[in-house]
């Protein structure tokens, strides 16, 4: 447990907690701080915010710090103790683990009004990813006392973290099955699939194309798979048709032939 590792060093929470705090500001330099209202954010609708009363998100817009990453850089860190939570305001990250050779592998994103950290602080465990933006994002961080004070008092939200939960157990469900039963081809043509719903924007008017640009290598690495290989895969099904490669972006010509491939239903 968190709590036994802080009087191992012979300190308190709140100790552990300026310093950390103080280490990720290091650590981000050359991240902006910003003020940003609760009231005014744009992924409050769609946060667990929508599930707070207005003095519940008054005390969280007081006591949380915002914060404006370029893409690239990192928000948290595996293995760290987890501090808060962190709320996306706006922008998009990617989550990812490290084996001992410190390979990465890509475990989900997530975007606008989804919130990071919060299994790990609710289990009283150290985060089990790294968070890195993949565009330029905005960040808020929710202190561990504020956020803990309003799951304990509010039912709503109480559900809605349960939810959340289940729902991520859910997608790491499906991936453990595509791993261990599909093909690398019918892996790729699912993740093309899941690319374009996670990063679909509302109001986007051409929605055939991922918005999001990815390194092949990244793209490799959800599939789970050499680069060489989603390489090869996707210039064949850019001959086929499916596909069009417009720079570093891909758009979807024929959604029903990836999901015939992936066995899909997204």
């Amino acid at each position: 447990m968190l709590s036994n590792t802080y009087l191992k060093y012979g300190v308190d929470y709140n100790s552990f907690a300026e310093i950390f705090r103080i280490g990720s500001e290091i650590k981000n330099s050359k991240m902006q701080k910003i003020h940003l209202e609760c009231q005014h954010c744009d992924a409050k609708s769609i946060s667990f915010l929508s599930y707070c009363t207005e003095e519940e998100c008054e005390k969280v817009s007081q006591g949380k710090s915002c914060s404006h990453y370029k893409k690239g850089q990192s928000i948290f860190y595996e293995d760290n103790i987890p501090l808060g939570i962190y709320c996306i305001s706006k922008g998009a990250i990617k989550l990812t683990r490290s084996n001992k050779d410190g390979k990465e592998q890509i475990i989900r994103f997530a975007r606008d009004g989804e919130f990071l950290g919060y299994r790990a602080l609710i289990a009283d465990e150290p985060l089990v990813a790294t968070a890195t933006c993949i565009e330029d994002t905005i960040c808020c961080f929710v202190p561990r006392n504020i956020f803990m004070e309003v799951l304990e008092n509010n039912s709503g939200l109480n559900k809605y973290m349960l939810k959340a939960l289940c729902h991520d157990l859910g997608l790491a469900d499906e991936r453990i099955q595509s791993l261990a039963q599909k093909s690398v081809r019918e892996r790729l043509a699912e993740t093309l699939l899941f690319l374009q719903q996670t990063f679909l924007n509302n109001g986007d008017i051409d929605i055939a194309l991922i918005s999001v640009t990815l390194p092949r290598e990244d793209i490799a690495n959800i599939v789970g798979t050499a680069t060489e290989t989603v390489i090869r895969l996707l210039s064949e099904f850019k001959n086929d048709k499916i596909i069009d490669m417009e720079g570093k972006k891909i758009r979807i010509l024929d959604r029903k032939a990836l999901e015939k491939i992936s066995h899909a239903s997204v």
